[in-house]
């Protein structure tokens, strides 16, 4: 991926749903998919498949669409999904331990080696197969293992110090499941997962449909 290249990020939370369509065609048998098989697949125009394929480097021929198979291979390419990408779980709560248990994580090219929580930790812990260790063995696992980067599950009101401390172990891109805004160097990079933001999205869609069917059932009524 270009350094000093600017991608789209509406486009780039795209790309797994692609890949999740073409793998169905190729399951399916089918070796080509065209723009507006994709485009209502996943509820947009055929325009911005052309211009999300084209993003990363994939062309397709007028009338016939792409092949499959390279198409796939050129996505998990760009994703950097071709080899997985190891990281570490730090906090091991409901969430953390629901995370551990996400089967479907493999099929995105990441692949969760250990998890981390606050001592004491029993020996030979194990969490959904992942084997689980005192944060404080935190800095010695990720140079001895070269994990890079970390998956972020601990209370809010200790969010901001558990990340510091990845941070000095070496850690440079943590994926944040915490509702708080980290204050990091802006060299590590940060992903924060928006649950509340998604569901606030969701719930207003959900109000404005339940007035929509109120309006149309007063409206029969008359």
């Amino acid at each position: 991926m270009p350094r000093n290249q600017v991608f789209s990020i509406p486009a780039l939370k795209r790309l797994p749903a692609y890949l999740r369509e073409l793998r169905a065609m190729k399951a399916a048998g089918r070796t080509r998919a065209t723009s507006p098989v994709l485009a209502r697949a996943l509820r947009i125009d055929a325009i911005s498949v052309r211009k999300d394929l084209e993003m990363i480097g994939a062309t397709g021929s007028p009338g016939v669409g792409y092949a499959v198979e390279p198409l796939i291979d050129r996505i998990e390419e760009f994703l950097g999904w071709k080899n997985a990408s190891e990281a570490f779980l730090v906090g091991t709560g409901h969430l953390g331990t629901a995370l551990l248990g996400y089967r479907g994580f493999a099929d995105y090219g990441l692949k969760i080696v250990a998890a981390f929580d606050k001592g004491p930790i029993p020996p030979d812990t194990i969490i959904h197969d992942v084997p689980l260790f005192d944060f404080a063995m935190f800095p010695h696992l990720v140079k001895r293992l070269r994990i890079h980067m970390g998956i972020l599950c601990v209370p809010d009101d200790a969010a901001q110090e558990v990340a510091e401390a990845m941070v000095d172990a070496g850690i440079i891109a943590i994926w944040n499941f915490t509702g708080h805004t980290l204050q990091l160097p802006d060299e590590i990079i940060r992903q924060k997962a928006n649950l509340a933001g998604d569901l606030a999205v969701l719930s207003v869609k959900l109000a404005a449909r339940l007035r929509e069917m109120d309006l149309s059932g007063e409206e029969e009524g008359k």
